[in-house]
């Protein structure tokens, strides 16, 4: 076959077709001032919405630690109701232990005991009136060991007091209305000084254990609203968060940096 005729069956390759490239110039040409403003201003905006994040985690943190304090605090209160009405605790026990056993385990063991057997005021009180005959008893109705003791106790009586105020009728008024303002020591000092007051050493020693438990409370209610590092939550984790009321309280170092941020953000914007 001729090549002419060849040549007229096969197709004829077509040439290669050109690709622009891209010209060195081009790619080395610096970003404009208008794009350096866009990309100061997104980096200005970035800055601020990392600046509020960390505000907002901050936050988020503090109110939490603050939540677990005012709950702690609420059970305190709720113990101290109970433990004054003479209720078993009930429920309370177990946040007592969840929350303030690591932080104050013999507070915490000085009230459960006392609930275990709890006594009252008006139970005291109670009590003091049905003991008023044989603290009241005299010289004459006394043993003579008896009054040998009490001329022993009183060599070392330094306050001197009237025969009225220091009958035995009116130190027990004045032990009942000790009971009464809650003032614990004053009412055991004033049957301590009364004649029978070996008739009532088991109302001393309730009366102590009363005065014991009231400390306790004070102390968990201090440790809810002050105790730095171990308090704990409902779900028993360490409530880290200072307290507001704690002296020289103040927002800690890692929160300044970030509020010097604003401005410099704000200032970008403006580029």
């Amino acid at each position: 076959m001729p090549r002419a005729a060849i040549s007229s069956v096969l197709p004829t390759p077509e040439a290669p077709a050109q690709v622009e490239t891209p010209s060195r110039g081009a790619e080395a040409t610096a970003p404009t001032p208008q794009q350096l403003s866009q990309f100061a201003t997104v980096e200005g905006r970035l800055a601020m919405i990392e600046d509020r994040i960390s505000r907002i985690d901050f936050q988020t943190h503090a109110a939490a630690g603050n939540a677990g304090r005012a709950e702690g605090l609420l059970i305190a209160f709720a113990a101290r109701r109970m433990v004054d009405r003479g209720e078993p605790l009930g429920y309370v026990a177990d946040q007592l232990r969840l929350r303030f056993m690591n932080a104050q385990p013999r507070a915490v063991q000085t009230v459960l005991d006392f609930a275990a057997n709890p006594v009252t005021i008006d139970g005291l009180s109670a009590r003091l009136e049905a003991l008023s005959p044989e603290l009241t008893v005299t010289d004459t109705d006394m043993s003579l060991w008896e009054r040998a003791r009490r001329e022993f106790r009183s060599l070392f009586v330094v306050r001197r007091d009237s025969a009225a105020l220091a009958s035995p009728v009116a130190r027990i008024e004045r032990a009942r209305l000790m009971l009464t303002a809650r003032r614990m020591e004053s009412a055991i000092g004033e049957v301590e000084r009364l004649p029978g007051a070996e008739a009532a050493e088991r109302w001393i020693a309730d009366a102590r254990r009363y005065q014991e438990v009231q400390k306790a409370l004070d102390l968990l209610e201090t440790t809810a609203m002050l105790e730095p590092r171990k308090l704990q939550d409902a779900a028993g984790h360490t409530v880290d968060q200072p307290s507001p009321l704690a002296p020289g309280s103040a927002p800690t170092p890692d929160t300044q940096p970030a509020a010097e941020a604003v401005p410099q953000a704000d200032a970008s914007e403006g580029v």
